[in-house]
């Protein structure tokens, strides 16, 4: 038999599987924008760009979360593709705080990392984060193409960036809605890169 639990923490409960829902019609009313994410990135990847993730707290999970599926793969098997978490860089994050402070964290990996033709793709539930932001700065003067996955907005770093899309709900279920969207994004990313390899000479289209 099921355990009932205590009532008042399974109506806590309730209320947080209710709270996914905001979330989760957020991103429908926002698919077109994901489908052209990953439609775009699978564009830039096969012809050799790259992607910086970045993100803190959970938000560099679901960051990290990304690139792993884009290094590895995400449903069927195919290329690997250059994806890097700048988070996950454990000694230059704890070097560049030291010497630089927090907020120079992920900016100066951009001007080192990024070409032109990259994505950057920033992940926050507050869209404030002033690592992010600066990140953002760092990312356009390398020509590098921004893209924002945060909280309700509108927010400084939605509006600072090439594109956003917002998750309008409160902030543990906006996060949860970020692993949806991050997956949506791999779906439309592995049918535009299977497209073309099946339209490619002899079926290729890979690098």
């Amino acid at each position: 038999m099921p355990d009932a639990g205590d009532p008042a923490h399974t109506t806590a409960v309730n209320t947080h599987l209710d709270n996914v829902l905001p979330a989760l019609e957020s991103l429908r009313a926002q698919s077109g924008r994901l489908s052209s994410w990953g439609t775009e990135l699978a564009t830039r990847l096969l012809s050799g760009q790259r992607l910086l993730a970045a993100g803190n707290g959970g938000s560099a999970a679901e960051a990290q979360h990304l690139t792993a599926e884009l290094v590895g793969r995400f449903d069927e098997e195919r290329a690997p593709f250059s994806a890097i978490s700048l988070h996950a860089e454990s000694s230059a994050v704890t070097a560049l705080s030291n010497d630089y402070g927090y907020e120079e964290v992920f900016a100066r990996q951009v001007r080192a990392h990024g070409r032109s033709g990259d994505v950057l793709i920033l992940l926050s539930t507050s869209g404030r984060s002033p690592n992010l932001l600066k990140a953002v700065r760092a990312a356009r003067e390398r020509g590098i193409a921004t893209w924002a996955l945060t909280g309700a907005g509108p927010n400084p770093l939605a509006e600072a960036c090439d594109q956003a899309v917002t998750v309008d709900a409160i902030p543990a279920n906006a996060q949860e809605g970020h692993l949806i969207a991050v997956h949506a994004v791999c779906r439309a990313f592995d049918a535009e890169v299977a497209r073309r390899a099946g339209s490619g000479p002899c079926g290729g289209g890979q690098p």
